[in-house]
This record gives C-alpha cells, structure tokens and sequence, in this order.
C-alpha cells in the first residue's frame, strides 16, 4: 500500500461515524457496572464495623427490576434497586415491603404469597454480593437462599410450571432448572440477554430477546433452551400472558404484539417513556415500569396506558 493509499484510508475512517450501539447493550454495560459498585460497596460496607453510615430517607420504589402480581389479593409488587414494594389498586403510592433495602434483580412471583428472586443483599446483613436464587413464602417480607448462593446474579429470571430460567448477568451465562431452582443445566445462551419469556402453554417453548455489538434480535427455543433460531431482529422486554399473546416494548417504549410466538409482530402503542421492566396478567393486561420508577397499565394489550402509581 503507498503512502497515499495509507492516508486515503485513513481519513476515511476519520470520517466514518462510531458504530451505533444498541440501547439494549448500552443498558447491560451498565448493568456490569452497577454490579461493580454493588461489590466494592459491599466490602467498604464490611470493612466499616461500627462505623457503619446509612441514609434515612427511603428512596422508593424507582430503579425498577422486576414486578409481578401476587395471586392471593392481586396486589403488584414492585421490585427495585432499594428493595420491594407493594401497589394496591387505586392508591396511586406503593407501600415498602418490610425494612430490606435489598437490590432484587431478578423477580418471578410464583404462587399465592410466593416469590422467586436474585441479585444483592441489603448491605446490613452479612450474606454473599450475589444472592443466587433466593425463595420467599410470605409475600416478600423475608427471603431464604435455594441455590448458587454466591455464585450468580440472575437479572433474567422466568418461573414456567417447575421449570425457571435464569441469565445470570455476573457470567453471562443461561441456566435451566426443572426442579423450580434446586438444580441447573447451564445451556447455550443465543446471545447476551435483555429478556426471555416462556408460551403458557408450554414451558419448554421460550422466546429471547438478545443484544451485542455484533447484532441483536428474538431467538425461539422449543427444547428448554438447548437449541436456538433467529426468528427476528427485533429486541425488547417481553411478556407471554397467553398462548397467542406474546408482547415486546422495545427500547423506545413502543409496543408490539405476535399472535404466532414472534414471528410477526404489530405494533400496538407506546408506553410514553423508556421500559425498565414488564407483565402481562390475562389476555390484554399489562403493566410496565418507567425507568423513573412510574407503573403504569393497560387492558387493551398496550394500546392504551394508564398511571397505576407513581414514586
């Protein structure tokens, strides 16, 4: 190559525009951040013994990881970065669970007054960064570890029958458990994920939502996660309330919905913001959450949305 060639070539990269990231990679980078901060957080929080400093103020429910409805009463719980809270209908502010500030990454509610979670412990016990899968029987108020206790972060956690899938974001990894938790099966994930959703007619029929610098897009499983296609490049939150319902809000809070698994998807509407995390309970019922911790709903499969309570 000559020396004019070099520099051809090079002015042109001068001149060609940075890649653009996808908002999805740019959420996970800073998740593994936040992660970061969790960990030393944690060691500066051990290390100060009685010296130990907290603020007073409850931050609320913003943050949002996680929500899903308790079947007992109906009540939507909330799960955020400072701990869980509860929403009853019409009370336009939710309610702290307990006095945990815990960080409840991953969230599924399971069963009448029974959750499945992950992420990081409140600062103030003495439990592991990262929490594994932990279990509670009483609407939240208290948690006891399952399994990996100290070993994953599952910020992707679906409960479908006995079967849970969980991503666990600290090793990028998918696991599958057919014994709801108790043991796993590490399989091959189609690439980092943003989202997973189970058919409620079939636990082992599961749809991803994935997200690189090389490429992004929907990935179809029908064997627990053993095997993957791409059925699509579109990529967002997901939720499958019902076997021809399977709904995706993408990084720009529009709303789709694929009466065939997601292999074609019409939009709907939008939620007028940014998605943190979503629910679909029936049919056409939906919640999401704002990233600045609003919950709003709808019950015309995202085509319209209301405020259901606001931090």
């Amino acid at each position: 190559m000559t020396r004019a060639t070099k520099a051809r070539a090079q002015r042109r990269r001068q001149a060609s525009p940075p890649p653009k990231r996808s908002p999805w990679v740019e959420r996970g980078l800073i998740g593994l951040v936040a992660v970061a901060v969790v960990l030393v957080a944690a060691a500066l929080w051990r290390l100060s013994g009685d010296e130990r400093v907290t603020s007073t103020a409850d931050p609320g429910p913003v943050h949002v990881h996680g929500l899903g409805v308790n079947p007992a009463d109906g009540a939507l719980f909330i799960a955020t970065h400072t701990g869980l809270f509860r929403s009853v209908d019409g009370d336009p502010k939710s309610v702290r669970v307990g006095d945990s500030h815990q960080d409840t990454m991953g969230f599924a509610v399971v069963g009448e007054n029974r959750f499945l979670g992950s992420g990081h412990p409140d600062l103030r016990t003495d439990l592991p960064p990262l929490l594994g899968l932990i279990e509670s029987t009483d609407e939240g108020r208290s948690w006891e570890p399952i399994s990996l206790l100290g070993e994953a972060d599952f910020h992707v956690l679906r409960s479908a029958e006995q079967r849970v899938y969980g991503y666990d974001a600290s090793n990028d990894r998918l696991l599958v458990s057919g014994d709801a938790g108790r043991t796993w099966e590490e399989v091959e994930r189609p690439a980092p994920l943003v989202d997973l959703a189970a058919a409620p007619n079939d636990s082992q029929h599961v749809v991803a939502a994935g997200a690189s610098d090389l490429s992004q897009g929907l990935y179809e499983s029908r064997d627990g996660g053993r095997s993957w296609v791409s059925i699509g490049d579109r990529v967002g939150l997901l939720a499958w309330p019902a076997p021809e319902r399977l709904f995706l809000v993408d990084g720009d809070g529009n709303v789709f919905l694929s009466s065939n698994g997601g292999g074609r998807f019409e939009r709907r509407g939008s939620i007028g913001g940014q998605p943190a995390a979503l629910l679909g309970q029936g049919a056409d019922e939906l919640f999401v959450a704002l990233h600045d911790g609003t919950i709003k709903r709808s019950i015309d499969g995202g085509a319209t949305w209301t405020v259901r309570s606001a931090p």
